[in-house]
């Protein structure tokens, strides 16, 4: 009889606390908690596409364009199906002239035929005194839009295994040669090396 009662009244502790215990942890899975980034960082990359005369100077160029398309100067009116890989220079302001900190080096290709959009791949390959390393960032740029998020998703050296999100806002263009990304980097999740 008391085995019986000890069972009874543990089968009542579980009957009650298990569906509080399930309450919590799917409450706490569903909430999300806002806070502040480990660290931010401003840069700027400078773009220069391969136009057929500008060798020098280039950039970037595209590497792959439908059959109707001009490989040198982007086809228009959404450059729709042109792939461009670049290797880009990173300054800390906006001059194309100031000493770069490192290369954006990856791709981008203009994935929708009825709006000005792209979908970028790319790393920032930094090697200077104030960062060594990489950070990767992924994903989709609706262009016309002011500012665009795009996922940080690694990183190596000082950004080793970072995660968080880089707002991008074009800062200038000129025409389809040349363009300047302002990238605002916040990282979430910063993890130092011992």
């Amino acid at each position: 009889i008391l085995c019986n009662k000890m069972y009874s009244s543990k089968s009542l502790f579980t009957f009650l606390f298990f569906p509080f215990l399930l309450l919590s942890i799917s409450a706490h899975s569903y909430t999300h908690r806002a806070r502040a980034p480990c660290k931010e960082m401003v840069f700027f990359f400078h773009d220069i596409v391969y136009n057929g005369e500008n060798y020098k100077n280039a950039t970037s160029a595209i590497i792959g364009a439908p059959e109707w398309g001009n490989r040198t100067i982007m086809s228009s009116p959404n450059n729709f199906g042109d792939m461009i890989v670049f290797d880009d220079p990173i300054t800390l302001d906006n001059n194309l002239h100031s000493p770069p900190i490192g290369r954006a080096q990856g791709m981008y290709f203009y994935d929708q035929k009825d709006t000005f959009s792209s979908w970028l791949g790319f790393s920032f390959v930094f090697n200077n005194t104030d960062y060594k390393g990489s950070l990767n960032f992924a994903g989709h740029d609706p262009l016309m839009n002011k500012t665009r998020d795009i996922s940080v998703i690694g990183g190596t050296g000082d950004f080793f295994m970072t995660r968080g999100i880089a707002t991008l806002s074009t800062d200038a263009f000129e025409g389809s040669v040349y363009f300047r990304l302002r990238v605002h980097v916040k990282l979430y999740e910063c993890w130092k090396l011992l």
